[in-house]
């Protein structure tokens, strides 16, 4: 895995496509992971905070993701616990001030190899639809995948994003805080102990 992880640090197969973004920035990518993980996290794809400290999920939506899944920043980010692997692993960019959505490329290339790699893994978290489509083959929205969360239990749980752009959708859908979050950091616990 080793190797692997220096190959997609090194990747710039999106280079051209992030120059021409609104923040014309160099792909940086990022991403955790060890043989040893038992919990991945599978998001969407960095923002431009993450882009900017190297890490993931360090902004307001890997505090609320951390809450949901109640555990803190040091198990967090224990690469031999937990793997961060986002569909992308780089910040796409911005286009009218909103982020592009993950180049289909990166997942293309890189997931299946990644994966392959990850044989300790007890519970995936689908963070967003992105996840969702790729790991599980849905073709429904995340607010329906998500409402289906009894399906893919236990070893499957599919989330919406954390951010706060999702406050209104968590507003209208007590239910996932009320019934799916009880059972999610149940999971995470057991898986890391």
């Amino acid at each position: 895995m080793h190797t692997l992880l220096e190959d997609i640090r090194a990747c710039r197969l999106c280079a051209d496509s992030f120059a021409a973004t609104e923040t014309a920035h160099e792909p940086r990518p990022v991403l955790r992971a060890a043989p040893t993980a038992r919990l991945l996290i599978a998001g969407q794809a960095p923002g431009m905070k993450v882009h900017l400290s190297g890490m993931p999920f360090t902004d307001p939506s890997g505090d609320r993701l951390r809450d949901w899944l109640g555990i803190g920043p040091d198990t967090f980010y224990d690469e031999t616990r937990v793997a961060i692997v986002p569909m992308a692993f780089c910040f796409p960019g911005y286009r009218k001030g909103s982020d592009l959505p993950p180049p289909a490329l990166c997942a293309a290339t890189w997931r299946a190899r990644v994966m392959a790699e990850l044989p300790e893994i007890r519970l995936t978290v689908l963070v967003g639809g992105h996840a969702q489509r790729w790991h599980l083959g849905v073709k429904t929205g995340v607010t329906e995948t998500v409402a289906r969360w009894r399906d893919f239990s236990p070893a499957v749980l599919p989330l919406p994003h954390p951010s706060w752009r999702n406050t209104a959708w968590l507003n209208r859908n007590p239910w996932f805080e009320a019934e799916l979050l009880p059972v999610l950091r149940t999971l995470v616990a057991e898986v890391l102990a």
